[in-house]
């Protein structure tokens, strides 16, 4: 009897299993979802609290405006006051930096670090998580008490930030509580968790992100996310004229 009771226990997580597996793709396809604003432009100010050993905490702040359709995104910077100015522009697949002091942009990359942060370019953009990765494995875990799904990826493209992420999702609701980022050789670089969420337009986005540098010990960055708006934009943002303009 306990035998028929064990095999019928094993072949029920065999079924849920199998059937979590069906799901993961729609997993990731919402959380792709809730980061695209395609048909519509959004911006929002981010502020950026970088910790640093043996340093004081440095704060940046910069203004995004993107335009998901045509995957287009500037950047202003806003603190601290010495990099006032400078910014970041995509068009088309270039990503470019603009100084103000030299009046010159330079070729920059969606896997940039912003300023002097652990933030990069590609964690304030939309994300193609089902575009870029492919699915190499799925198992239950937690963060803290939350039941979570854990999703093992690994890059389709050379394009992408991190060769392979490992993603840790609610089991009650589609949100991504906690991220973790792979180098090619394996090495684990970031960890980053996401602790609030803003609901914009039925769509939940991260109002705080919180990353850590697995590199180097007691580096971290706190990113807050205000003032997010879906208000359409001049097509002139996404220019690098905008750019040039903005700080004369």
């Amino acid at each position: 009897m306990k035998r028929i009771v064990t095999i019928a226990i094993l072949a029920i997580a065999a079924a849920s299993s199998a059937a979590f597996a069906q799901d993961v793709p729609k997993i990731i396809a919402e959380l792709d979802r809730q980061s695209d604003f395609t048909g519509k432009d959004f911006a929002a100010v981010y502020t950026i609290v970088s910790q640093k050993p043996g340093e004081k905490d440095s704060v940046t702040q910069v203004r995004m405006f993107r335009r998901d359709d045509k995957e287009q995104f500037a950047m202003l910077v806003v603190l601290p006051e010495v990099n006032k100015g400078q910014g970041y522009l995509r068009e088309d697949d270039n990503v470019w930096f603009y100084d103000p002091t030299s009046r010159k942009f330079s070729f920059s990359s969606i896997k940039e670090n912003i300023q002097n942060s652990e933030a990069k370019n590609s964690d304030l953009t939309k994300k193609s998580i089902l575009d870029d990765y492919d699915i190499i494995g799925t198992k239950d875990g937690a963060v803290g008490k939350i039941p979570v799904w854990v999703i093992d990826l690994k890059a389709k493209t050379k394009d992408v930030t991190y060769e392979r992420i490992v993603l840790y999702v609610r089991k009650d609701r589609t949100m991504l509580l906690k991220q973790e980022d792979f180098s090619v050789s394996g090495r684990l670089m970031r960890t980053s968790l996401y602790p609030k969420y803003a609901e914009i337009e039925g769509r939940l986005m991260p109002s705080q992100m919180l990353i850590v540098d697995e590199l180097n010990p007691g580096e971290r960055s706190q990113l807050t996310m205000t003032e997010q708006s879906l208000a359409p934009l001049p097509d002139k943002v996404f220019t690098k004229a905008f750019l040039e303009q903005v700080n004369k």
